[in-house]
């Protein structure tokens, strides 16, 4: 069970690290049934608060442009910081008649931040010749980035901060940084909504069950301390998070730095930060926030 006082899970002798746990993620169900299925593994119960969707680029002619100049061999990277991205870049192949690995050239090699965005471009025949050796960051890939490394597309986010485009260019490329897709508060616009497939945690792999909360009931939990843990995912996201404030004893658990940053700068204390970006990486530091796993029943 879970000490709403204290927020740490004491699961029975025996028991699963989060036996009794009740934690909240931040994300539409297409996008979280591996964590989903990765919390209940451990014991917890997954209530689920979609906060931000996705909507196709206002300007798609700039993207279009960019695609064609990408299809053209126009450029010598292809530099891809999130899962949306790729799907975005999927559509663009298809749009054209063309799978990603027919479309990009042999010659534009591929950079990747995060293993869900290795995973996608792999999973579409798209090599992936870079990626961070350590933190999964626009920093981590700074930092391995070679330089002088040529001309260089970045499709991102139309929130993304500037750090990975001036990093790239202090580095000695030449960027080109256009607007793939837009963030917005859930739900998207029918019309404008990006169709994001449905994650899953590969075949032949039940649907793990969720609970779906309203923004109200899920600040009401917050304050009854029925909600032990609630995990961002991204920077946009633990920016909404802060509306549900205050957390009480639910600890905040984030995926990466950036999103850490972020929290810090709105006065939000962080309890843990996944060490990997991963549902594995998220899990385990949900048992780090509520003292579980090898401390059940311990202050967090």
């Amino acid at each position: 069970m879970a000490d709403s006082a204290t927020g740490a899970v004491a699961g029975p002798v025996g028991g699963k690290p989060l036996d009794g746990a009740r934690v909240l993620i931040t994300r539409s169900p297409e996008r979280s049934l591996p964590l989903v299925a990765a919390l209940e593994e451990a014991g917890a119960v997954a209530l689920l608060l979609p906060l931000i969707d996705f909507e196709r680029a206002a300007d798609q002619h700039s993207l279009d442009v960019a695609c064609d100049a990408l299809g053209a061999g126009a450029y010598d990277w292809l530099v891809i910081s999130s899962a949306t991205t790729v799907h975005v870049l999927n559509a663009k192949a298809a749009e054209r008649g063309l799978t990603l690995r027919q479309w990009i050239p042999a010659g534009t090699r591929t950079a990747a931040i995060g293993p869900a965005c290795r995973r996608l471009l792999e999973a579409a025949g798209l090599p992936v010749a870079l990626t961070p050796r350590n933190e999964q960051s626009a920093a981590g890939l700074l930092e391995v980035w070679p330089a002088g490394a040529g001309k260089v597309l970045l499709p991102q986010a139309d929130i993304a901060p500037a750090r990975l485009a001036g990093g790239l260019t202090a580095a000695g490329s030449t960027v080109t940084a256009v607007t793939a897709y837009c963030t917005v508060d859930y739900p998207a616009a029918a019309e404008r909504r990006l169709a994001i497939p449905l994650e899953d945690d590969g075949p032949g792999r039940r649907t793990p069950s969720y609970s779906l909360l309203a923004p109200e009931a899920a600040a009401a939990d917050i304050a009854a301390g029925l909600i032990h843990a609630v995990v961002a995912a991204s920077p946009s996201a633990v920016r909404r998070v802060s509306a549900l404030s205050p957390l009480h004893g639910c600890r905040l658990v984030v995926i990466g730095r950036s999103t850490a940053e972020q929290a810090a700068a709105l006065g939000l204390a962080v309890a843990a930060t996944a060490v990997e970006p991963t549902p594995r990486g998220l899990v385990a530091a949900v048992e780090t926030a509520l003292g579980a796993g090898g401390n059940a029943g311990g202050p967090p």
